[in-house]
């Protein structure tokens, strides 16, 4: 940015920051890029008198059309009358010189990412706007304190944090330092209100709370793929399949900008001194590059033209990705356990054509495991996804057992006991002695070594790791995980299997969590020590995540669905394979688990729930 100009205008005269001022009816911008230009028309559609300051008159021109663009679409929608659209468009006026925003009763300043351009957009506001003026700062990553701390009023200086695109996404963080005003946070709280938006009262500290768990995500899955652990499209596949999130980390992070990314995280790390904060190293290359993301054309996937969202194959793209040459003919399944996972998959198999025998400790057990199957499918017959003919055949097709000699001639033996390696190991034992040579053998397991299990029979090569996600008949995920000694033609035998019953197979190594797992639970956990250390509340940190990063469950509405003392388990175990500070289990966590609140199963975790 320029210098900007400094009129000499003396701020010595007080703030009058009363709780009575009157609602703020006009409003500065500065900065017009996306952000600035999708605050200023929120600001401009809510009746607001809005002045766009940008030194760059083409960005000041783009504003203009943008407004004259959506404004234009909301008529075309019959969302607003081209009367509406008129006054809209008359509110909103640009200026590349900072003076125009002295009658502003708030300023809102989105201009980069840097310190000394803030400060000097700061320091020329003191001498432009009445001391009565809040500035609000649209930083995600520097300090709002020592913004404040430096203006000549600091009493008036706060975060006013949007998401991008402004227009459509809910949030807002409103960020107060130590010396803010609460009449200030008070009249900001009550325009965002007024635009639609749901606020959140948050303190001072780098990235918030939606950037300040988003961007150690985002950073540990640029780590995942740097390292070669999973090739970039299953690494996103998996958040999005595994997770319900409206996109995979790293095309997000190619949305975001990978520069804007890693001065996010190195703020993030300078304050933490975590090293899951400090960027990965891939993100530094990118940036010094140029290969900033879908602004540049390319990032970690390689766009038609910068600016567009169209991926293009590039030297990264697999000629042949999840390939099934090779594999083993598989026509029958067996599947070892009777729980809810273990139905789901005998149901995933059984609906696709393939002969499954169901085998429970006992042949009660198995044949409740497929009453359960013949309710779940029957609610598919009511709602309209498959016939009474086909569930009647599907159910045939399950062969309830209650032992594992059942699998004698089974192709594929599937593993979905208890998530206990000694249990596992045993039963791995059982399946070497009664399945056919040349059978796969396959575990469900989320966390535990793969390898360990393939060890305990005399055919390691015959091993891999089908992890499917619950509800198996809904979800579309599995991870195929590898072993370092499972055969290729066994590797190509899981990949069919997945496109014969109609799921998405993604590859991976096996270590602790895999991808999805090794990317959640360090996320939620994060979120725990955030409420541990008194900095936001539950739910302020799950508004955030559903309203500011598209998230279908904030992060303690699913460790209360999946239980907190599975979290704890699993991020036990990534703590202990990887050795990582950071990864420790927050002791609330653990505190909550040993006082038995282990979410919706029992009644109580982060939240109460009523007695069904």
């Amino acid at each position: 940015m320029d210098r900007l100009p400094h009129t000499g205008v003396s701020t010595a005269s007080p703030s009058d920051l009363s709780p009575s001022r009157a609602p703020l009816t006009t409003v500065a911008v500065v900065g017009l890029g996306t952000m600035g230009t999708g605050i200023a028309e929120i600001l401009a559609r809510a009746g607001r008198e809005v002045i766009g300051v940008d030194l760059n008159e083409s960005a000041c021109r783009r504003a203009v059309t943008a407004l004259e663009v959506a404004t234009a679409r909301a008529v075309h929608r019959e969302r607003i009358s081209e009367r509406e659209r008129a006054g809209i468009l008359d509110r909103f006026r640009v200026s590349t010189d900072l003076r125009a925003a002295a009658d502003a009763e708030l300023v809102i300043e989105v201009v980069p990412e840097d310190y000394d351009t803030k400060h000097e957009v700061f320091a020329a506001l003191d001498t432009v706007v009445s001391p009565s003026a809040i500035i609000a700062t649209g930083t995600n990553a520097l300090s709002v304190t020592r913004l404040a701390a430096e203006s000549a009023h600091p009493e008036r200086v706060l975060g006013l944090h949007f998401f991008n695109p402004a227009p459509a996404m809910k949030l807002v963080e409103i960020v107060s330092s130590v010396l803010t005003a609460p009449a200030a946070i008070e009249a900001v709280t009550a325009l965002a209100r007024d635009l639609g938006k749901e606020p959140v009262a948050l303190g001072d500290r780098p990235g918030f709370v939606a950037d300040g768990l988003l961007f150690g995500y985002l950073n540990q899955a640029a780590a995942m793929y740097e390292a070669k652990y999973a090739a970039r499209e299953d690494i996103d596949a998996a958040m999005r399949l595994g997770c319900g999130l409206p996109m995979g980390p790293l095309a997000l992070l190619d949305l975001i900008g990978i520069d804007t990314a890693r001065t996010v995280l190195e703020a993030m790390y300078s304050a933490s001194g975590d090293r899951l904060h400090a960027p990965a190293p891939i993100l530094g290359q990118l940036s010094e590059a140029g290969l900033t993301g879908r602004k540049a054309g390319r990032g970690f996937y390689t766009y038609e033209a910068p600016g567009s969202a169209t991926v293009v194959p590039d030297a990264a793209t697999a000629e042949v990705r999840h390939s099934a040459e090779g594999a083993r003919p598989v026509r029958a399944v067996g599947v070892a356990g009777s729980g809810t996972m273990a139905s789901g998959i005998a149901e995933v198999f059984a609906k696709a054509g393939l002969e499954v025998v169901l085998a429970g400790r006992t042949l009660e057990k198995a044949e409740r495991a497929k009453a359960r199957i013949g309710k779940s499918l029957e609610r598919s017959v009511s709602k309209g996804r498959m016939t009474s003919r086909a569930r009647e055949q599907a159910l045939e097709r399950i062969t309830a057992a209650d032992a594992l000699d059942a699998f004698a001639e089974v192709d594929l033996a599937v593993e979905a006991v208890a998530e206990d390696l000694v249990v596992k190991q045993e039963l791995f034992k059982v399946l070497d002695k009664v399945c056919k040579p040349g059978a796969v053998l396959a575990t469900t397991t989320s966390s535990l070594p793969v390898v360990a299990c393939a060890r305990a029979t005399s055919r390691p090569q015959d091993v891999v790791g089908l992890h499917f996600f619950n509800p198996a008949p809904a979800m579309k995920l599995v991870e195929v995980v590898r072993t370092v000694l499972t055969a290729d033609d066994v590797r190509a035998t899981a990949h069919a299997v997945c496109a014969a019953v109609g799921k998405h197979p993604v590859d991976c190594g096996d270590r602790a969590g895999f991808i999805v797992n090794a990317l959640l639970f360090p996320y939620l956990n994060n979120a725990v020590k955030m409420v541990q250390e008194h900095y936001a509340t539950p739910d302020a940190i799950d508004a955030a995540m559903k309203l500011g990063g598209g998230y279908p469950m904030g992060p303690f509405e699913l460790l209360d669905v999946v239980g907190l003392d599975v979290s704890l388990a699993i991020e036990r175990v990534l703590h202990r394979e990887f050795r990582e500070p950071g990864l420790a289990p927050a002791p609330l966590l653990e505190h909550l688990v040993a006082a038995g609140c282990l979410g919706r199963k029992t009644g109580r975790g982060f939240r109460e729930y009523a007695k069904a």
